[in-house]
């Protein structure tokens, strides 16, 4: 049986820092380690927030000080050209090219690339002209609930459903938006709760340092895992902290990989390297001692050991009373 396979978005975000050969080296890097999608974050700055907004903490400990969210959505603007070199990039390389895009122009502006899925990121989860559009599209959807409880995904969905999209084409990932999530944060059971309430796909979107989170997630049925990684966590900007580098990107598909094998179909029976292994493990009735002809087989002289070749002990209450056809020497397997 072929494993149900994890569609795995390497998140490369902003971590280009505005630098379009960063951007095609995250796009290498999510290649060699098998992802089978890199994402970006598609958005221009005047439209995203005002001059007012104020970054969130995570970002101010780890770009520019003093420094607006405005002002600093300036210099991670990825423009039209980039996105076209990007997407030339990752078909070169042999993975899909995926973007956020985080305002209606923006969505217009990468379906006109081609996508056929779009993503909803978590602050845009209450947009509700926005909701409408990306429902109106008819594609599938994967839309992270950072910062959510229960009545904002629903009340999303209802938008989303209302413009035209069936919930089957979406698939809702629970996240902690907490750069790095703490592990008391991150409730992976609310996954479950999620796919329960609403019948739809769910998966993970991980901010936690290290990979046993999203791998768990996987274990417990995520169909898809979003990850944001970096060529190094040194890099100044918003998100490097909280991201994988190359060599634990490429671990941690690697292990979903391996867990995606592991859960197989769920049928409990015996696998075909097990066979041999039966006459070693299990055991057969023996003659606890010399047994003479015409003997009852008891208690006092039948026993189980290896191997389990000869009559197995499950037939105990069959054997006993029974009398020998032979002598038997101690060890013998017993004979019916």
């Amino acid at each position: 049986m072929t494993p149900k396979k994890t569609l795995i978005i390497a998140e490369a975000g902003v971590n280009h820092n505005g630098d379009l050969d960063i951007a095609k080296e995250l796009i290498d890097v999510a290649a060699r380690a098998g992802a089978d999608l890199v994402k970006f974050q598609t958005f221009t700055a005047s439209r995203l927030a005002t001059p007012l907004a104020d970054k969130a903490r995570y970002q101010a400990r780890n770009s520019i000080a003093g420094e607006k969210q405005l002002e600093m959505l300036r210099r991670l603007e990825l423009s039209n050209a980039n996105h076209d070199e990007l997407v030339a990039h990752c078909r070169n390389k042999g993975i899909g090219f995926f973007s956020t895009g985080f305002d209606i122009e923006s969505v217009r502006f990468l379906l006109g690339l081609g996508l056929q899925r779009l993503k909803i990121p978590s602050g845009e989860i209450t947009n509700f002209s926005y909701l409408r559009f990306i429902g109106s599209q008819g594609l599938p959807i994967i839309m992270s609930t950072g910062m959510c409880d229960m009545h904002d995904i629903a009340a999303a969905l209802d938008v989303i459903e209302t413009a035209g999209t069936d919930r089957s084409l979406v698939t809702i990932l629970h996240c902690t938006t907490n750069y790095p999530t703490l592990m008391e944060e991150v409730n992976l059971k609310a996954m479950l709760s999620i796919a329960e309430k609403f019948g739809v796909n769910v998966g993970y979107s991980d901010h936690t340092l290290g990979t046993e989170v999203p791998i768990a997630a996987v274990a417990l049925g995520a169909s898809v895992i979003e990850k944001h990684f970096t060529l190094s966590r040194d890099m100044n900007g918003p998100d490097h902290k909280a991201s994988l580098e190359p060599v634990e990107l490429r671990s941690m598909i690697k292990s979903i990989r391996n867990i995606e094998e592991a859960l197989g179909d769920g049928v409990k029976q015996p696998v075909a390297s097990e066979e041999n292994n039966r006459a070693v493990a299990r055991k057969s009735l023996v003659a606890s001692e010399a047994i003479c002809i015409g003997e009852a087989f008891s208690t006092l002289n039948v026993v189980a050991k290896r191997p389990g070749t000869g009559i197995s002990p499950m037939r105990w209450d069959e054997v006993l009373g029974k009398k020998a056809r032979r002598n038997y020497e101690k060890d013998e397997l017993i004979e019916l």
